[in-house]
């Protein structure tokens, strides 16, 4: 009888995997986790499930409350809040941290009787433009002069560099999100100028670390206005203007309409000084977009592509400035175009 082939009693013998198929398997794994990184690395972080808007008006929701619940009154505040310490402190208000049933919330207190006009402005600001631009408002008393916000733990602005300095944030410390951060800045400012309440402009901003202590940095590393004791009405078809404050202006920070105009012979007076609209804070952009940007690997790149939007801004004649949703537009427009390169970069790499 014929021997049948030794193949045959034992089964076919596995095959190798030729070493060519097995590096574009490796390449092709390679490609994936790379393409996972660079999603991770150019897409913000998330931003909060939380929002305001989601609650009807006169209500508010924050940390992992699943139902809204009305602003709390003066009863409420006096007796379920817990005053902490004091964490911040202003012309008008002084700021404790406090708690509320378990959250860590900010107690504002009117600094003095003198204030109560300011104070209540601000208060009358919070309650108007609630939503995704604005420190969400927990309650208030009018009688005992105190407003309940929700707390952000990294502070103001200001404290913008020392928070990304820390270890744990290096992974968010790049060009990518500090221009989205510029953005949500310029979207603060747009939504001001085209707001419920009309045009309103951010009076309390004369250099730069004033204004950056009119924001909150948020920990999902977004801004959000907080100090709204200042935002004077605009309306250009009844010819009302603005302006800041009744004393003399001087620097580059301010707008070149905030600054006396009829030079150092003519004492200054306030009632001969030019009032002016919503263009000033076009004029700051710059200013804050170049502290928000810093100066890190990428920056400059960022400020080449934003140098003539900035230069608009930076007009002598205010009408000739752009507006703040121009600004924002081009800024996205950056972004995506400056995302888009460096991942195309990438993938010829590969």
């Amino acid at each position: 009888m014929e021997k049948q082939p030794q193949n045959s009693r034992r089964g076919l013998a596995p095959r190798e995997v030729p070493p060519a198929v097995g590096l574009l398997l490796i390449m092709a794994l390679m490609n994936t986790l790379l393409y996972l990184c660079l999603d991770h690395f150019f897409i913000a972080p998330p931003q909060s499930i939380v929002d305001p808007r989601h609650c009807p008006y006169g209500h508010f929701r924050i940390g992992q409350m699943k139902n809204c619940s009305p602003w709390l009154s003066c009863e409420e505040l006096r007796t379920e809040v817990r005053q902490l310490k004091r964490v911040g402190e202003g012309a008008v208000k002084r700021v404790f941290l406090s708690e509320w049933k378990e959250h860590k919330v900010a107690l504002s207190r009117l600094t003095s009787l003198e204030m109560k006009d300011d104070f209540l402005h601000g208060l009358q600001m919070l309650k108007s433009l609630q939503g995704t631009h604005v420190v969400t408002l927990l309650g208030y008393c009018e009688d005992d002069n105190t407003i309940l916000t929700e707390y952000h733990p990294l502070g103001s602005l200001s404290n913008l560099e020392e928070t990304l300095n820390l270890s744990k944030y290096q992974n968010v410390n790049t060009w990518q999100h500090r221009l989205e951060l510029a953005m949500d800045y310029v979207s603060i400012i747009n939504y001001l100028h085209h707001s419920p309440v009309g045009t309103r402009v951010m009076c309390d901003s004369n250099d730069l670390p004033k204004t950056l202590s009119q924001y909150l940095l948020t920990s999902n590393f977004s801004i959000l206005a907080n100090d709204l004791d200042a935002l004077p009405l605009v309306n250009h078809s009844s010819g009302m203007l603005v302006k800041c404050g009744h004393r003399e202006l001087h620097g580059d920070f301010v707008a070149p309409e905030q600054l006396w105009p009829y030079g150092e012979d003519v004492p200054f007076r306030d009632d001969l000084m030019p009032s002016y609209d919503e263009k000033i804070d076009i004029w700051r952009i710059p200013d804050i977009s170049g502290f928000l940007l810093g100066h890190i690997e990428g920056s400059d790149m960022v400020r080449f592509h934003l140098f003539d939007i900035h230069k608009a801004c930076k007009s002598q004649t205010p009408s000739e400035r752009p507006t703040a949703q121009d600004v924002l537009e081009t800024y996205q427009k950056v972004l995506d175009t400056l995302r888009d390169a460096m991942m195309s970069q990438a993938r010829e790499m590969l």
